[in-house]
């Protein structure tokens, strides 16, 4: 059923996060309703838009990381391309700014 994605550690780590997030974000909305706050993005948003602009930025963030791998690799002069877990981190550090800040 899964044989046409490579199903990297990474990559499966990265969809147990979100499925997480989803999952305990269900139940903080049903805990405790979210209400519309104005922070550092320019709409007031819902927990809930946070953390689809959260995670829109991380999927961003990772596919750049993965799509300048050999570019990084000349620049740094490197052996091997950087690891994925670099931006798996820089993602996850900027899903939690958005939805702290944002």
């Amino acid at each position: 059923m899964f044989d046409w994605m490579v199903w990297t550690t990474p990559v499966a780590i990265f969809f147990i996060c979100i499925a997480l997030m989803l999952a305990g974000m269900t139940v903080w909305e049903l805990k405790s309703p979210t209400v519309l706050r104005k922070g550092w993005l320019p709409i007031a948003t819902t927990r809930g838009d946070r953390l689809f602009i959260g995670l829109m930025a991380a999927a961003w963030i990772n596919l750049a990381f993965v799509g300048l791998g050999e570019k990084l690799m000349e620049w740094l002069s490197l052996e091997n391309p950087p690891s994925v877990w670099i931006s798996f981190v820089f993602s996850m550090a900027v899903l939690a700014l958005v939805m702290r800040k944002g």
